[in-house]
Formats: C-alpha cells, sequence, structure tokens
C-alpha cells in the first residue's frame, strides 16, 4: 500500500481510534453469531496494547436510520471482545460515541485499556458524513487507525471525515486485506481463475469485465449465468435473466475472447418446479431446462468441469455462490465447488457475504489462504476501484 500503516506512526501511549467493522450478525437473542470480524482486528488492538496506547474503537451495527435503538448497541461486541483479550485489558463499553461525558472517560482511562463507543449510526451525521460529527470524533483521539475494511467503500464520517483532523494510517487487517486483493488481481501467481456466482449479471458487470483483463480463465455459476446463456441463444426456462443485459454480456464475452480469457458456463443444472425447499427437482443438461421450471444450482457435471478447470491454477480468486444455498436441496454445486477450493494447492482468496457463510457452514474457514471480511469494498476492489476509507489515508512519504 502507499498509505501509512500503523507501523509508521507514533501510537505509544496516545488517544488512538480504531474505526472497525464489528456489523457482525445477531441471532434472536441477540447474542453474536459469528464473531470473525471481532476476531480480524485483534492484531491491530494488540499491537495498541504494546505500545501502551489508549484505545478506543468505534463501529456500526445495523441500520438505526440515526436513531437510538437498544436492539443494536455495541454492548454484546465489548463483552466479546473483553472474552478474547481476558486478562490483558480492560474493556470498557461506553453509553455513547461523542460529547463532554465521553471525552472525560477516555481522558481517565489508563494507558493498555480499551473502551467501545456506541454506534455510529445512532447519529445522522455518520452516514451524511457531516463534518461537525466527524470533528467531534476527532476530538476524542490523537491519532486514527483505519481497520474497518468492509466499511471502506462508504464516504462515512467516520470513514473519510475525521481524517482531515488527526493523523491516520491503515491498521493490520486493512493492509492484509488489500495486499491479498491488490496481489491477487493485478500480481497473481499464475495460472490465475476467478469463481464468479450470484444471481444478477448487473451486479457483477465492471468485475467481469476488469478481470477479463486479468485472469487466465473466469467460470460462471449462480442465477447470472443464465442471462449468459440466453444471450447465445439457448432457453433457460422460468430461470432468472436480466434481458437488459443481454447486449453486455455478449460484449463481455466478445472482450473476453480479445483477451485470451476463457470462459466456463455450467453444463448442466439442478431445476425445480418452483423455488421452494420441498420442491421436486432433477438434473438436466442446460440445453434440457424445461419451459416451466426453474434452475437453481450446477449440476454434477459442471461441478467435474470447473474442478478441472481449477486443477492447474495457481490462483484462485472466489467471489458468489453457485446456486440458492440457503436451501439444502440448492446447496450441493456451491458445496461441491468448497471442497474443490479447499484442496486446492493454489493461494485461495475468498470475499462476499453468501460466499464467506459457505465456508463457514461448511466448517473450512480455516482451509483457504485468506477469507475477506469485505462485502461491498471487495466487490469495488475487483471491479478495480478505489475505496474512499483507503484514499482518505495519509500517503506515504517517498
Amino acid at each position: 500500500m502507499d498509505k501509512l500503516f500503523i507501523k509508521d506512526i507514533d501510537v505509544r501511549k496516545k488517544r488512538v481510534m480504531v474505526r472497525t467493522d464489528y456489523n457482525v450478525p445477531l441471532d434472536e437473542d441477540g447474542n453474536i453469531a459469528d464473531d470473525t470480524r471481532i476476531r480480524a482486528t485483534l492484531p491491530t488492538i494488540n499491537y495498541l496494547l504494546d505500545e501502551d496506547a489508549k484505545v478506543i474503537i468505534v463501529s456500526h451495527l445495523g441500520r438505526p436510520e440515526g436513531k437510538l435503538n437498544p436492539k443494536y448497541s455495541l454492548k454484546p461486541v465489548a463483552r466479546r471482545l473483553q472474552g478474547f483479550l481476558k486478562e490483558r485489558a480492560n474493556v470498557v463499553m461506553a453509553d455513547d460515541c461523542i460529547g463532554p461525558k465521553i471525552k472525560k472517560q477516555i481522558e481517565e482511562m489508563r494507558c493498555g485499556d480499551v473502551i467501545v463507543l456506541e454506534n455510529l449510526r445512532f447519529y445522522p451525521g455518520e452516514e451524511k458524513n457531516d463534518p461537525s460529527f466527524a470533528k467531534e470524533l476527532a476530538n476524542l483521539c490523537d491519532v486514527f487507525i483505519q481497520d474497518a475494511f468492509g466499511n471502506c467503500h462508504r464516504k462515512h464520517a467516520s470513514m473519510i471525515g475525521i481524517d482531515g483532523f488527526v493523523p491516520s494510517a491503515a491498521g493490520f487487517l486493512l493492509k492484509k486485506e488489500i495486499d491479498y486483493l491488490e496481489k491477487a488481481v493485478n500480481n497473481p501467481m499464475r495460472p490465475v481463475v476467478a469463481l464468479l456466482g450470484g444471481a444478477k449479471v448487473s451486479d457483477k458487470i465492471k468485475i467481469i469485465e476488469n478481470l477479463s483483463k486479468k485472469m487466465d480463465k473466469i467460470l460462471i455459476g449462480g442465477a447470472m449465468a443464465f442471462t449468459f446463456l440466453k444471450a447465445q441463444g439457448f432457453g433457460v426456462g422460468q430461470s432468472i435473466v436480466e434481458n437488459s443485459m443481454l447486449d453486455v454480456v455478449r460484449n463481455l464475452m466478445d472482450i473476453s475472447k480479445r483477451n485470451g480469457t476463457k470462459l466456463y458456463l455450467p453444463v448442466d443444472f439442478v431445476v425445480a418446479e418452483k423455488f421452494d425447499r420441498h420442491a421436486e427437482t432433477k438434473v438436466v443438461p442446460f440445453q434440457e431446462i424445461p419451459e416451466n421450471w426453474i434452475a437453481l444450482d450446477i449440476g454434477p457435471a459442471t461441478t467435474k468441469l470447473f474442478a478441472e478447470a481449477l486443477q492447474d491454477a495457481k490462483t484462485i480468486l472466489w467471489n458468489g455462490p453457485m446456486g440458492a444455498f440457503e436451501f439444502d436441496a440448492f446447496s450441493r454445486g456451491t458445496y461441491a465447488m468448497v471442497d474443490v477450493v479447499t484442496s486446492s494447492h493454489a493461494s485461495t482468496i475468498v470475499g462476499g457475504g453468501d460466499t464467506d457463510m459457505a465456508f463457514h457452514k461448511s466448517g473450512k474457514t480455516h482451509e483457504v489462504s485468506f477469507i475477506s471480511t469485505g462485502g461491498g469494498a471487495f466487490l469495488k476492489l475487483l471491479e478495480g476501484g478505489n475505496l474512499p476509507g483507503v484514499a482518505s489515508l495519509l500517503d506515504k512519504k517517498t
């Protein structure tokens, strides 16, 4: 990265604000269902504790729409963080994120302690990128560390506003995310293969266009495959198709061909009479999808084809499930590809909420090289775009 890193800046015994992405899933009882994003920030927090800093954690959780809502309190996060840090540091949960009371509370902290401020999105100024809200946050710290990769595509006060008032740098998580993705897209070990799924081609157009110039192979699964098939004149039954994207898809296929990138599409599907977990299903070749049926997962022949296409890969980049994997009947394709990717000797980078979930449910998260904590930010980088939350950090001096 060409931005300052946490080790490039003096944080010793300073008030250091760390912007984290603790937008973690909660169960019906308000307990944390997955603490991956909290664990991912521990290297940054532990480094600051080693430097005897006062660690000020800020984050958002959910969509409280600028209003105080106890349902979206960060209290469960503070408890889980204390569990991770154990005796190493005392974690205090604040009842607000700005104001004189919070400032006094931070001033009275001991060096080496941690405070978690309340949900930033309880204030409308956060999502509106209100400079006065950003300044109030900045007044609480001497140094700002950006470690909320998953939110770096958003122009919010805590993402780009604080940087204008205090020195800023990237944390360990942010640097790791950027380094992995930059290398995978721009300087990978070859052959490099992208496995792309999901529902809409329109969500992935810029990604496919960017990757078609950089990948050796692109494998297309998920519902967006049907727009590719229809663009070539094949019938797809009642499967999801974006008719407005047919010409765009034809152009993408031409771009890939000109760039020498091999494009793979499914050759068979699991189809059903309706989108229902109890619907009758069968496997058919892609040319034989019944007119009134819906294709909802890749079939076994496609799994074999994709596995063979990945066999010689040195780098694999995966975003998006292969089917409607929330239903067991349509999850086999996604989980089969999890098995293929985790058994590969390639460097494997996985990102996107649904794809992450598939790996967590399979229990194989530790069998890939890297799982990104970001959804929208991950996609933005795959598009070749810039992240506002990174761009606003201080540049390294050349």
